[in-house]
């Protein structure tokens, strides 16, 4: 299982994203978003985050204000445990359970 963890400094509070494997979750504003980040610089639905037996893909959904891993914008990236992704004002921290 695949965590995203809110660092300490991150604008969204207290959060903490589970992605099993297998599973693929979006991230947004949006109700119909897997996991809600209602702040701002957020689009509705931001990015997908794609869990497989060889790791944790990032894809943003061409978001309006992006979205960084380890402070580079991307459009994918395969994530790694102690990567930060940051969607607006919220930095996630990666790591493996």
């Amino acid at each position: 299982m695949w965590i995203l963890e809110a660092a300490g400094d991150s604008e969204g509070g207290a959060l903490i994203f589970r992605i099993p494997p297998g599973a693929i979750k979006t991230i947004g504003r949006a109700s119909r978003a897997d996991f809600i980040l209602d702040v701002p610089l957020v689009s509705r639905l931001h990015c997908r985050l794609t869990a497989s037996a060889t790791g944790l893909e990032i894809f943003d959904l061409d978001s309006t204000n992006g979205t960084f891993v380890n402070d580079s914008r991307i459009k994918q990236a395969m994530l790694s445990s102690g990567d930060l992704v940051r969607i607006g004002r919220v930095s996630l921290v990666v790591s493996k359970d």
